[in-house]
């Protein structure tokens, strides 16, 4: 097996700000929804359960950067435990975000109080029974910073190990990876297709001009979703691989902060 990973100061303190930049954007949302109902779209609903995971993820993970565990305490499991919990939450969430918005732009689906609860559900409740059967097998402990940064996932010393890490939050990593390009590029094809249509009747729509901009705009932004989601997530993954090939590369300073 490798060695525990090092963390210089360098690499707490990016992740440090990071955790802090989550928080306060968080809060932010959580703030603008609670002082403003006029916001409280569905998306935007959506959206504050992804940002509540988020939050709780931020927070364990300062934690676990904090107190520079080196070993398996009680302390070690809870914050393992919270950020399995949260951090496989945000994969649901993120993924039922786009579901959402395919179903109701690209179906035409209703998306009513039936779906939202379905979501919490699946969102909350999938990852609380993984994390709950995960601390009650002793799944979670001190894993030598090789899989994480600082804080505390699935212990090393597991003999079934990959398949802990995998139901722990890698798995849904990965689905996510291929599920969210899928349905944004479905939604871009829709979208395209609908402003062709539309286009036939620009002559006699004075307002239609204005919509090619707007709908390359739109264009981009539903691009750069999945693609800054993969860019922000894919570090975890490589690291994630590395440790299995007990590869040395997995302890490299950009691939940790990255990470």
């Amino acid at each position: 097996p490798l060695p525990p990973t090092p963390l210089f100061w360098a690499e707490r303190g990016a992740v440090l700000v990071s955790c802090a930049l989550s928080c306060v954007g968080s809060v932010l949302l959580l703030c603008s929804q609670a002082l403003w109902p006029e916001l409280r779209t569905r998306p935007r609903q959506l959206l504050l359960y992804l940002s509540v995971s988020d939050l709780l993820s931020a927070l364990s993970y300062s934690y676990g950067v904090l107190r520079d565990f080196q070993r398996s305490s009680w302390d070690c499991v809870l914050q393992g435990a919270l950020s399995t919990f949260a951090n496989t939450s945000s994969f649901f969430w993120t993924m039922a975000i786009a579901l959402y918005l395919y179903l109701s732009i690209v179906r035409g689906s209703p998306t009513g109080s039936g779906l939202l609860w379905g979501f919490h559900a699946v969102s909350w409740g999938v990852p609380l029974a993984i994390t709950v059967a995960a601390v009650a097998l002793r799944k979670i402990g001190y894993d030598a910073s090789n899989v994480s940064v600082g804080w505390c996932w699935v212990n090393l010393d597991a003999e079934d190990r990959l398949l802990w890490m995998l139901l722990t939050g890698k798995v849904w990593e990965m689905l996510a990876y291929v599920t969210l390009p899928v349905l944004y590029i479905l939604i871009r094809k829709h979208i395209n297709r609908a402003h062709a249509a539309l286009s036939e009747y620009r002559p006699i729509l004075p307002g239609a001009p204005a919509l090619q901009p707007r709908s390359s705009i739109a264009d981009k932004k539903l691009i750069l979703i999945p693609i800054i989601f993969i860019f922000l997530r894919i570090w975890s993954t490589v690291r994630f691989i590395l440790t299995l090939c007990n590869s040395p590369a997995v302890q490299n300073p950009v691939l940790v902060v990255l990470h």
